[in-house]
């Protein structure tokens, strides 16, 4: 039995010996997005003269493992949604993000990423997902396992690191030190934020790796709980963050962040764990 994630299906492929003759029979059990294979090897995580959380700079070990080119995006997130009966995303209890006089701008800026009905807004199936949270994230992964027969699960965070890199070591973002207001979707104004919004996966160039939108577009949950001190562990292989915590972890910026510093490949960005937001996805992993 084999899975092969090369392309956009997932393949099932048996041989059985029939009076002596091979027979190979194939299926494609499900859609599945495009994986691609991150090597296994160091890099090297964290940033020098940046947040105290990036700090130290660290050697980390990862095995090889698959990830997503593209975050989630709505259309998937449909066949999840109607296989399972699980709540479309939506406006629900307003998270603690939302607190502090928020709330109105984030119903605002949320309402246009409102599926009806159990459907994504109108023109948006290749859009990222957004008004997800943590929870929805994983069960999405659960069902993707269930279906494809493989173990899909978030990301962790030096994973997530690793694969936004493209393979450079260092560098500030994913294209270089410089930052290239061409290469991934943010908010340039913050005055137009209301004009703004997530753009289809893929519309930016790739980095190294194959991967789109690990910076800009949406921020993306990786599955590790955070912690400030966490790289001073000595953790080097195969980190998976603390056992336990009290906030969550999401990378790589979103079509509303003005801070280009919030974009940089070893950013951390620490939210509570009921946070949903129009501008939170995700994407998946898998190991080898």
């Amino acid at each position: 039995m084999l899975l092969d994630y090369t392309g956009f299906s997932v393949k099932l492929v048996t041989v059985e010996t029939l009076s002596g003759v091979a027979l190979e029979r194939s299926m494609t059990l499900v859609a599945a997005p495009n994986l691609a294979r991150i090597p296994a090897g160091d890099f090297l995580m964290g940033a020098d003269g940046a947040e105290a959380d990036e700090r130290p700079v660290h050697r980390v070990t990862l095995g090889e493992f698959l990830i997503s080119r593209f975050p989630v995006t709505n259309d998937e997130y449909a066949r999840f949604i109607r296989a399972t009966g699980r709540p479309a995303p939506s406006i629900s209890e307003l998270p603690l993000i939302a607190s502090g006089g928020r709330d109105l701008m984030f119903k605002e800026l949320a309402a246009p990423y409102v599926w009806r009905d159990g459907n994504p807004p109108a023109g948006h199936g290749s859009h990222p997902v957004v008004l997800v949270g943590y929870a929805d994230a994983l069960a999405y992964c659960e069902w993707s396992s269930k279906t494809t027969g493989h173990a899909v699960r978030l990301p962790t965070e030096a994973e997530w690191e690793k694969a936004a890199r493209g393979g450079a070591e260092g560098h500030r973002y994913p294209w270089g030190d410089e930052f290239d207001p061409t290469s991934c979707c943010y908010l340039a104004d913050a005055a137009v934020k209301r004009q703004r919004g997530t753009r289809p996966t893929g519309t930016y160039p790739p980095n190294a790796y194959g991967l789109c939108d690990m910076i800009g577009n949406v921020w993306e949950w990786v599955s590790d709980w955070y912690s400030a001190d966490y790289y001073s562990l000595g953790e080097f292989l195969d980190p998976g963050g603390p056992h336990a915590g009290s906030q969550r972890i999401v990378r790589g910026g979103s079509w509303v962040t003005d801070d280009i510093s919030m974009l940089r490949c070893s950013y951390r960005h620490k939210v509570p764990p009921d946070t949903y937001a129009y501008s939170v996805g995700f994407r998946i992993a898998c190991r080898v």
